[in-house]
């Protein structure tokens, strides 16, 4: 017999689950582009400008009669999309698991997603409210998304792979963001160059972030495999879906520690990303050129970042770099302190620093918790995940602006933020890992 052609069962799988893998890394590809410059660069300021162009004489819109500032219209959007992504998240998880069938409702949140923010294209004049709508559909259903998209780690990646395929997963998402945020920034800035205005430039970037995320969805969604689900029950609306997570949780109290730490040590994380360039605008007083180059800056090193400390993880395991890049961040945030005004130099270093520790300190802790996930209850439980991740990051913002109020200096406001990665380094080193993960029911690793 011919054993080339023979093929070897285990072969067969191994091939299938990198082939699944490989699809997985491009939805993180696909949907990141509307992070970086949907929500963290553009947005935000165009968004505002249109309120603003609708307010009245005394600087307020009238969405639903609600009298509303029309500086705070965006943020209040945000804050919106979150609650509906709370409320959404778990009952859509639980589906999932229950039914094995999370690949059409990766479809339905990713191209619900991509839709609402290629609709962005149709905001100009006074369409405050058009955008507001668009941003909370599209906000709440790339919550969903990152939901679904995390549940599959567990399946696709066996535990001594886990760490290396969430952080590929992460460099792919950062790899995208600042590739087409520089297209972008070419677009943007040489505006007039192109023929085209402004706002039509910022418009033309809203909407490709779409296109870009509907266009690439179709590859994970073509490799990535349902699974068969034992029967389970129907799940329950909203937030009771959630409180009967939360109440399965409790059955294991060492799973829910780690959901503690993470939630504590990544409240400092997304205040960092989204308060720095406050700290560089109005502290150091920089141009938003230079805070934008920043943001690129972090994207291309978080890249790097996110593939170095999944090395690292092989050799030391997960939790320790994870609380080496604890003692990282909290290093940077106080070299961040003594910045000089007017340096734009020195802020970049502090961009690199963030940038190299950002993406491994989120992939780590994602394939982490993989380990900790019941078998079968993937998606229920990464919804839980997904909310401490973007519904419960309010303490990090409230002691900025806090600080701020008291001190009158950004300064003494970044500084406030260390206490987070203490305290989260503090809670995480009392994890017993191993324990966890086999009081979840999962093979424990040999370097974990």
């Amino acid at each position: 017999m011919d054993t080339d052609t023979v093929r070897s069962p285990v072969g067969d799988e191994a091939a299938e689950r990198r082939r699944e893998q490989r699809g997985w890394y491009v939805y993180d590809w696909a949907c990141s582009v509307y992070s970086t410059s949907v929500l963290t660069v553009f947005l935000g300021p165009y968004l505002t400008s249109v309120a603003e162009a609708a307010a009245d004489a005394d600087g307020f819109v009238h969405p639903l009669g609600i009298p509303v500032r029309a500086g705070s219209f965006f943020a209040y959007s945000v804050s919106l999309s979150v609650i509906v992504a709370v409320l959404v998240m778990p009952l859509v998880g639980a589906a999932a698991d229950r039914t094995g069938r999370k690949k059409p409702l990766l479809a339905a949140a990713a191209y619900t997603g991509a839709a609402a923010t290629a609709g962005m294209f149709f905001l100009g004049g006074e369409r405050y409210l058009l955008g507001g709508v668009l941003l909370i559909v599209a906000n709440a259903a790339q919550s969903v998304a990152m939901m679904l998209y995390n549940s599959y780690l567990p399946q696709i990646a066996p535990p001594g792979e886990r760490d290396a395929v969430s952080s590929r997963g992460w460099a792919f998402g950062y790899a995208a963001g600042a590739l087409v945020l520089v297209a972008n920034l070419v677009l943007y800035t040489g505006h007039e160059g192109f023929g085209v205005s402004e706002g039509m430039a910022v418009r033309i970037c809203l909407a490709s972030a779409g296109l870009w995320w509907g266009a690439f969805a179709v590859v994970p969604l073509r490799r990535l495999r349902d699974r068969r689900a034992p029967a389970r029950e129907a799940a329950l609306p909203g937030f009771r879906q959630l409180a009967a997570t939360v109440r399965d949780m409790r059955r294991h109290p060492l799973t829910l520690a780690f959901l503690l730490a993470y939630l504590v040590y990544n409240d400092g994380i997304q205040t960092v990303i989204s308060q720095a360039s406050v700290y560089g605008s109005e502290e150091l007083g920089l141009e938003q050129s230079t805070l934008i180059v920043a943001v690129l800056l972090v994207q291309i090193l978080a890249v790097a970042g996110a593939l170095a400390l999944g090395r690292l993880a092989r050799r030391y395991g997960a939790k320790r770099t994870i609380l080496g890049s604890l003692v990282a961040w909290t290093l940077t945030l106080a070299a961040g302190y003594f910045l000089p005004a007017g340096a734009p130099g020195w802020f970049f270093v502090l961009a690199a620093g963030i940038g190299l520790v950002l993406g491994g300190s989120q992939a780590l802790s994602r394939s982490l918790f993989s380990h900790l996930v019941p078998p079968g209850k993937e998606a229920e439980y990464f919804s839980a995940y997904e909310v401490s991740d973007r519904g419960m990051s309010w303490l990090g913002p409230l002691l900025f602006g806090l600080t701020y109020q008291l001190t009158g200096s950004y300064r003494d406001a970044i500084i406030s933020l260390v206490g987070f990665f203490v305290l989260g380094f503090a809670l995480l080193a009392r994890v017993p890992v191993r324990r966890a993960i086999a009081d979840a029911g999962n093979p424990v690793p040999e370097r974990i």
